[in-house]
């Protein structure tokens, strides 16, 4: 039986580890926290991040986990529409808001007999060379036909194969909570969108009838993370949005201190120059932020991790006896490096737009706004989000 090795046990890591033991292999997932755990957030599924889903689990009963969204469209602050919603087209799959938490159940629920999960293991040695790929804590050292590095934008792993690759600031600053269902404020016709102000940003989604269910809002601004305390940093919010058009005032009143997850945006420059690299008889691959972390300006972050594990997923499940994972690891990365490259692409073109500040500026980005495609809440035909997993 062919082994594997997934360091980090998030979304990637997970979706992974599962896809693998499906497929027959037999994976050991480390996990550097002592236990696994989501936190209190939520993320947009688009349509490619869905299908991806589906087909690394198909009996999944992914339908039950996120709740579609309607096209919530965007405004400026004091609520005049730059792009008005509309009726989504066609009989594909609308973008979907999902609690972390009930993916994180969903995936975990997935991983069958042949996952064993180790917490409290943090990677601080990588063998990847003309060896058998390695990886160790400084006591133990596991060996695997694959090693998968789903350890996030700081990861050991691309650290030791793609050194070139290093996470830098994106020259902004993110808050996001949930507001749990039973304290959400009346918000009658509430349907979710975007508000663009100079230099700041506020996305609000509601989570529907899902298990937990609620309203998650994201707000940006230009500038670096703040120092203060959760507390202080969640009335500097309602100052700076103070008198933005409702429901943002509502939605902060709302927002407790504990539920804030501040954050500094950060990304990988430049790309690493590889994903999947052979090692020995093996190989080691990249995954999710290890191997192109961005700004969620277009809210594909998690959707491309889920298009990695199933393209991984495709090429691993397919290995006859005798072929050698380093092979599939390297057209793992002919495959997915030119996909993820688009997206970043057009992912720093939306944070000019997202960025902009200045009377100028803001107006070239207004008449911009109808033309740029994807949006958050727009279209589910859109080039970004037109991809369907690898036979």
């Amino acid at each position: 039986m062919r082994t594997a090795v997934v360091v980090g046990a998030g979304m990637s890591g997970l979706a992974a580890a599962g896809a693998l033991s499906r497929s027959g292999w037999q994976v050991v997932v480390l996990e550097r926290a002592e236990r696994v755990a989501a936190a209190n957030t939520a993320v947009v599924l688009w349509p490619n991040g869905q299908r991806a889903l589906e087909s690394l689990d198909p009996d999944g009963g992914w339908s039950a986990v996120w709740s579609p969204l309607p096209d919530g469209g965007v405004r400026r602050p004091d609520g005049q529409w730059l792009v008005a919603p509309r009726v989504r087209a066609g009989t594909g799959p609308a973008p979907a808001g999902v609690h972390l938490e009930d993916l994180y159940d969903a995936l975990i629920a997935g991983l069958g007999d042949g996952v064993e999960i180790r917490t409290g293991f943090e990677v601080t040695t990588v063998v990847c060379g003309g060896q058998r790929p390695a990886v160790g804590d400084g006591r133990t050292v596991i060996e695997a036909d694959l090693v998968v590095g789903a350890d996030g934008i700081d990861s050991r792993v691309r650290a030791a194969v793609a050194p070139e690759a290093v996470a830098a600031g994106a020259g902004l600053a993110a808050w996001q909570a949930v507001i749990p269902a039973f304290r959400v404020p009346e918000l009658p016709g509430f349907a979710g969108g975007e508000t663009l102000g100079s230099g700041y940003r506020f996305v609000a989604i509601p989570l529907g009838p899902s298990a937990r269910g609620g309203v998650y809002w994201v707000a940006t601004a230009a500038g670096a993370p703040r120092p203060e305390s959760p507390a202080t940093q969640l009335a500097l919010l309602r100052r700076w949005f103070k008198g933005w058009h409702e429901p943002i005032g509502a939605l902060l009143a709302a927002t407790r201190p504990e539920e804030l997850i501040p954050q500094g945006v950060r990304e990988l420059r430049p790309l690493p120059r590889a994903y999947g690299f052979r090692s020995g008889p093996g190989g080691v691959v990249l995954i999710g932020d290890a191997a192109h972390a961005m700004p969620h300006h277009l809210g594909q972050g998690a959707c491309l991790a889920f298009e990695d594990a199933a393209t991984l997923r495709a090429l691993m499940a397919g290995l006859a006896s005798g072929d050698d994972p380093g092979v599939a690891a390297e057209e793992y990365s002919r495959l997915r490096r030119p996909r993820t490259t688009t997206v970043i692409r057009q992912n720093r073109r939306m944070s000019a737009v997202v960025q902009a500040r200045g009377r100028l500026a803001l107006r070239a980005r207004d008449a911009a706004l109808n033309h740029m495609r994807p949006r958050l809440l727009g279209r589910t035909l859109d080039p970004v989000a037109d991809w369907s997993p690898p036979d």
